[in-house]
């Protein structure tokens, strides 16, 4: 059963890596369209919902929408980790 909750940890990192690299991504062109693609297909729906609720003003155009999203994300996987340790 350990076993479980590694894979689900596991499964969290490495969301929270792509946001991270999708991130640097948006500081620096990188030539490497399918790379590239893969991340924003993998990361824009989680990142989607965020930016509704914390849109990007005229005023101000950095996007704070991962920060608070990775912010979420640690959240949740705390959430589930304790989750898991109670049903397994």
């Amino acid at each position: 059963m350990a076993t479980v909750i590694r894979i689900v940890m596991v499964a969290f990192q490495v969301y929270s890596w792509l946001i991270i690299v999708r991130i640097l991504l948006s500081w620096v062109h990188i030539p490497l369209y399918q790379i590239t693609t893969f991340i924003y297909d993998m990361t824009e729906p989680y990142l989607k919902i965020f930016r509704k609720i914390l849109p990007v003003s005229p005023n101000m155009p950095l996007d704070f929408s991962p920060v608070i999203a990775l912010l979420v994300l640690q959240l949740l996987q705390n959430v589930v980790y304790r989750l898991l340790i109670q049903l397994l």
